[in-house]
């Protein structure tokens, strides 16, 4: 796909944040590259072992002023992906009204109040610790509080890891990241409803959200470098 077709209908302030990230996000390689390492190394770092499905760092990352966290972990089967980066937002950080989705068929007890944490996408990663391609999952995959896409989207706005474990680089990348990919981000939110929608109408009885068929609700293949050029071909730069 062309990334200066998702540039279309956005406002010169939503494509100026956007650069301000795409240029964050290359700081971010520049200091890493000189040093000899990169945002995947960073997160493994003194981890010991790669083990398929532990998280790294093994208590998550957390951010106590934001609530945002993340983690880093692989389970897939993929010649391209090494792993991939969860996001999450937990409650004490999300804006004013939001809410777990009311789900009667719940066949799992989903977590609550200050634990009722919200997954906001994931990032794939290659073996050189570059990013390839963004997310969404069905809830049973992250073990989730589930939050409507227009509430989850409104997190996003809260998404920032604002200290330097396990890497200063690395936490500024993903805050950034999430700037620069953010009209994309949206869709993945909303098709992930969709996609739920869709598989719940066609069993009404059973609980979606645990359906190990469903895992990915949506992927989109990213290229930071392009959408950094079509940005500044957008800025005339």
């Amino acid at each position: 796909m062309d990334p200066s077709t998702c540039l279309d209908g956005l406002s010169p302030e939503r494509r100026a944040s956007m650069l301000a990230a795409a240029y964050e996000i290359r700081e971010c390689y520049r200091v890493l590259e000189k040093a000899g390492i990169n945002l995947v190394g960073e997160v493994l770092r003194g981890q010991g072992e790669f083990v398929e499905l532990e998280h790294y760092p093994r208590d998550d990352v957390f951010d106590s002023e934001t609530h945002a966290q993340y983690y880093y972990h692989t389970h897939r089967d993929g010649e391209l992906e090494h792993g991939h980066f969860h996001l999450f937002l937990r409650a004490g950080g999300m804006p004013p009204g939001s809410y777990p989705l009311a789900y009667p068929q719940a066949s799992e007890v989903w977590p609550a109040g200050d634990e009722a944490l919200a997954h906001l996408v994931a990032i794939s990663m290659d073996g050189w610790g570059y990013p390839i391609g963004l997310f969404c999952t069905n809830r049973w995959v992250t073990a989730e509080a589930w939050y409507p896409a227009e509430q989850t989207i409104a997190m996003l706005d809260h998404f920032a890891i604002d200290h330097a474990f396990p890497n200063w680089a690395l936490n500024r990348w993903l805050t950034a990241m999430l700037t620069l990919y953010r009209p994309q981000v949206e869709s993945l939110i909303r098709q992930r409803d969709e996609v739920v929608a869709e598989w719940q109408a066609r069993e009404p009885s059973a609980d979606v959200f645990e359906d190990r068929h469903l895992e990915i609700t949506g992927y989109l293949p990213i290229d930071v470098k392009a959408l950094t050029l079509a940005l500044e071909a957008a800025a005339g730069k």
